[in-house]
């Protein structure tokens, strides 16, 4: 069974950094395109970052990019997000998934599994 498991969301102030983590088990991110998206409320789900199963296309949404790392564990299974220079706009549910494609893509209909989500509160 696959369990994309996030972790590492709170609240954080204008400015600040913050790392996610997703907890992969089920499948391997060496063979599944691994991603992140998120939700803020009364919005549609937007992709952040995605990276291959090889680690060598790794895509960030503009809004993200030049602030944001999207990174692997192979060893530990997981994936992070790093986003540096918080704003209020980063506000929303943070969520993991996978994909079984083999580069990263913004839509969210292609991905296959999803976590649970870990919020994210930009404010001061």
């Amino acid at each position: 069974q696959v369990q994309l498991i996030e972790s590492g969301g709170g609240l954080v102030q204008p400015g600040g950094s913050l790392r996610l983590s997703c907890q992969v088990s089920g499948l391997t991110v060496t063979t599944y395109t691994m991603g992140w998206f998120r939700q803020a409320p009364g919005r549609e789900r937007q992709f952040v970052a995605g990276i291959s199963p090889t680690a060598r296309t790794i895509i960030y949404d503009d809004s993200v990019r030049g602030r944001s790392t999207i990174s692997r564990d192979v060893a530990k299974n997981t994936v992070d997000l790093q986003i540096d220079s918080l704003a209020l706009e980063d506000t929303a549910v943070y969520y993991c998934a996978a994909a079984g494609i083999t580069v990263p893509t913004s839509k969210d209909n292609e991905w296959d599994c999803w976590g649970q989500g870990t919020q994210v509160t930009v404010s001061s």
